[in-house]
């Protein structure tokens, strides 16, 4: 990136970072979910920043027994957070309450690498995607997984809440497969061979109920139309490495994020032929976190295995779409 001085970077010394999101309440607050010897071994470690005029100052940290590897902010409730961790269990955090998680469940019996609150109304309900090779759906609210869905033949990276569509998420997995599931059936919906490749992140478009974008370790990005799986939306070529995860901007319909184990964040509008906005090339290792804020047009969090969380604004959404 050119503009370095639109870049806020916060150092969590020998954490090295997996996930970041801004909060959905308060503009100046995101969390980070990071690891101890890149997620291998060690301890993990819950970060709540704030961004100030100065900087990113810590605001919170909670330690975890295991690598933690993703973490939602709670939709009904602006103190609480839930993470995953490596050694198969969800923690429900509280920053008005900083002295350990509130709960944990523990019914996954290898890393879970996803976990996401869902954001449609009246609907109060956790997500995980584990390396057992199951999905679980959880009710913060009581003690155990109120259903869990089999189908994947390989490991789960990601699932992800539909937006708009109540009771609805996505998957994606190393067995080269977006599924999209029914919490209240139980079973797949829709089943995309997406990628020949396995596939570390996907997201729903926050405009369109039957967009999606996947992202794998071919270096690709997918973007697919439900109503239309036989072939992808879009095909957008240029990380050289594994892409770790995918997000759309909440501000504009044709735009979307992604970030690298190539060490760099891209910016992409699918509506132009050239769908290449920007690269951006400010880590020093892998990025694994990436966000948009919710609050602030064009302001996105990353973070990577080089011990930082940055938050900028890229120069290509600086200007209006």
């Amino acid at each position: 990136m050119e503009d370095t001085a639109l870049v806020k970077t916060c150092r969590v010394p020998a954490r090295h970072g997996y996930a970041v999101e801004v909060s959905p309440y308060f503009p100046s607050r995101l969390a980070c979910a990071t690891s101890q010897y890149y997620g291998i071994a060690g301890c993990g470690t819950l970060v709540v920043l704030e961004q100030t005029e100065a900087g990113i100052i810590p605001f919170r940290s909670f330690d975890w027994n295991d690598s933690l590897f993703d973490v939602t902010w709670s939709e009904n409730n602006e103190h609480v957070l839930v993470t995953s961790s490596g050694d198969g269990s969800l923690q429900i955090w509280d920053t008005a309450n900083p002295t350990g998680p509130l709960q944990v469940f523990k019914e996954h019996t290898q890393e879970v690498y996803s976990v996401d609150w869902s954001q449609t109304r009246g609907e109060h309900l956790i997500v995980s995607g584990s390396w057992d090779q199951t999905i679980k759906v959880w009710d913060p609210t009581v003690k155990e997984s109120i259903s869990t869905f089999h189908g994947h033949e390989s490991v789960i990276y990601s699932t992800i809440w539909s937006p708009h569509i109540p009771g609805c998420f996505a998957s994606a997995s190393g067995d080269n497969t977006l599924r999209i599931w029914d919490a209240k059936t139980g079973g797949a919906r829709v089943i995309i061979p997406a990628h020949q490749a396995e596939i570390l992140t996907c997201d729903w478009s926050k405009y369109d109920q039957n967009l999606l974008v996947t992202g794998a370790v071919d270096c690709t990005l997918r973007s697919w139309d439900l109503r239309n799986i036989r072939r992808p939306v879009h095909h957008l070529v240029g990380h050289s490495y594994a892409i770790r995860r995918a997000k759309f901007s909440p501000f504009h319909a044709s735009i979307l994020a992604s970030c690298s184990y190539d060490f760099s964040v891209r910016f992409w509008d699918v509506s132009k032929p050239d769908s290449l906005l920007e690269t951006v090339e400010h880590h020093t290792e892998f990025v694994c976190g990436l966000d948009f804020s919710l609050h602030i047009p064009g302001q996105v969090a990353d973070c990577a295995w080089d011990e930082t969380v940055k938050i900028y604004t890229p120069a290509c959404l600086t200007v209006s779409h």
